[in-house]
């Protein structure tokens, strides 16, 4: 997930997107999310469309 603003890019696990259903994003989609560190470094948790 890029950040908008420029900075380092952020990975994103499905888990992370909150909703029902189908849990998926489109390219060019805006989100809110927060940054926490995972196993691997940065990553979005708490994903929502904005």
């Amino acid at each position: 997930m890029a950040v908008d603003g420029g900075g380092q890019d952020v990975f994103v696990h499905y888990s992370a997107i909150q909703g029902n259903g189908y849990k998926s994003l489109e390219e060019g989609q805006a989100v809110t999310f927060e940054v926490v560190q995972g196993p691997k470094g940065p990553q979005a948790d708490a994903v929502n469309p904005a």
